[in-house]
């Protein structure tokens, strides 16, 4: 967290180096969803993007590696671990998130608890084996290890489509919503949301 002008900004940056990967993200959970992002994949940088954009969180990540699949796993674990970071203990915050999204044929859906109970439920009716560059199946890896690596309950899902370009960008949309809404500080909230007195 960062104290900018009297004010609070959730900010968090992390790196990670590996024999597989090199990735540096930093993250505002309190701007305007700039993305700066390369990670040498076409599709993961747009899925990123519009992530950024739809939620309000900047987003600068930068991705060296290896393997496609290998970038995809470390870039969801840098990821969350920073927008977990940035949480600090989560006062004040919403907590949850939900969102529906349409995007031409598809109808997706978003909901987020961003409680540190950890688990992913993704369904996106995925098709083919890949969209653009990127392989499908390391599309649903990422959302897993998002959820894991930022200690949230995530569930995403798919009602329907024919595009699979189209249901996993409403995909991504909806998530972004959803963790725009759960990641707010809630004005009448003064602790932490929970009965328990702790997340």
């Amino acid at each position: 967290m960062l104290l900018v002008g009297g004010t609070v900004m959730r900010t968090a940056e992390v790196d990670r180096k590996t024999l597989e990967t090199e990735v540096h993200v930093k993250v505002n959970l309190d701007s305007v969803g700039r993305a700066d992002v390369y990670t040498g994949i076409a599709f993961l940088d747009h899925l990123v993007t519009t992530l950024a954009f739809h939620s309000l969180i900047d987003i600068k990540l930068y991705v060296k590696g290896d393997l496609k699949h290998h970038i995809a796993e470390d870039v969801a674990i840098c990821l969350g671990q920073a927008i977990r970071k940035a949480l600090g203990n989560g006062e004040g915050i919403v907590r949850f998130g939900f969102a529906a999204v349409p995007m031409d044929c598809s109808l997706a859906f978003s909901a987020v608890d961003l409680a540190k109970r950890p688990y992913a439920k993704i369904d996106l009716k995925l098709r083919g084996k890949r969209i653009e560059d990127m392989s499908c199946e390391d599309i649903n890896h990422l959302l897993e290890i998002l959820a894991t690596s930022m200690q949230a309950n995530i569930h995403v899902w798919t009602q329907y489509g024919a595009n699979d370009h189209h249901k996993a960008e409403a995909a991504f949309k909806a998530l972004a919503l959803s963790l725009k809404q759960a990641i707010t500080i809630d004005p009448r909230r003064k602790s932490i949301p929970s009965v328990k007195g702790v997340i």
